[in-house]
């Protein structure tokens, strides 16, 4: 499994604001053998960025020998394609296309993509969308991005989120078959955001097997249960050997994304340390 880090655990990079070339340089020293590149409306890497741009990317990670398999879009909690707004979720359709696009140009072979919400916690103003309607649009989302993952040969990982939908894992496996016939579509699977809907990371594992395409991981004090739960790797309750353990034995051998915010000083370096403990698990 290969270790990785996000953007958005770089400092400036929740912001979409700290140079590329900056990020790669500091996850090099901190250890990590890929970063996870991220893309937003506005920023340093946008759904605007041209062709050139990003193989700069990609050859600058190749500089730092540093592999740059996945790209991550957060963008679905501003422009949901679960909005009960139609013209928004066109928009937000519209922009994944865009950045798949560019997660080809990069060279990645995968992207996050969140399926829309039914409430999002840190945004009151955000529904609730009434749930038979946001399985609809995101289901209608996921078809259309399908057809470009499949067009630019990059795989579209739908991620389980805190987003009040898809909190079964039954209910992922549904999804995703839904759209066998399209390989490119699966799992991007968080092990910390489970336990915050009281499930058992190792069993979801289990469940999905070969659908899960790509993999996050965090962890989670439960005794919290809320946004303020997400802690540092080794701090909280995820059963990381069994856990790593479960990915062993599905076969999976990709990159394990940390995904840790805030960003501080000391950040990467101490999620590189819990990485090399966690990995060492499997």
């Amino acid at each position: 499994m290969i270790k990785t880090i996000s953007y958005w655990s770089v400092k400036g990079g929740l912001d979409n604001a700290r140079p590329i070339e900056e990020a790669m340089s500091e996850a090099k020293a901190a250890g990590f053998a890929g970063i996870e590149l991220a893309i937003a409306p506005e920023g340093v890497l946008t759904t605007s960025t041209d062709q050139a741009t990003c193989e700069k990317y990609r050859v600058a990670a190749l500089k730092h020998g540093l592999l740059l398999q996945t790209l991550a879009a957060g963008f679905a909690w501003g422009i949901c394609p679960t909005d009960p707004n139609e013209a928004t979720r066109k928009k937000s359709i519209e922009l994944h296309k865009a950045a798949l696009q560019r997660a080809a140009w990069l060279g990645c072979q995968a992207m996050l993509f969140v399926p829309g919400a039914v409430k999002i916690p840190w945004d009151p103003k955000f529904g609730p969308v009434r749930y038979d309607n946001a399985v609809k649009w995101s289901r209608e989302a996921i078809k259309q991005l399908a057809d470009t993952a499949e067009k630019v040969n990059v795989d579209l990982g739908v991620e389980n989120v805190w987003n009040g939908l898809y909190y079964s894992p039954s209910e992922f496996i549904a999804l995703i078959d839904e759209f066998k016939s399209t390989p490119r579509v699966g799992v991007y699977f968080d092990c910390g955001n489970v336990l915050g809907y009281h499930q058992h990371p190792p069993h979801w594992i289990e469940m999905l097997g070969k659908r899960i395409k790509r993999v996050h991981i965090k962890d989670f004090k439960t005794s919290v249960g809320n946004l303020s739960g997400f802690c540092d790797l080794l701090e909280g309750d995820v059963p990381w050997k069994e856990t790593m353990q479960a990915l062993k034995k599905i076969g999976y051998d990709k990159t394990i994304v940390a995904e840790m915010m805030p960003p501080d000083e000391t950040l990467l370096a101490r999620t590189s340390k819990a990485m090399d403990k966690i990995l060492a698990m499997a």
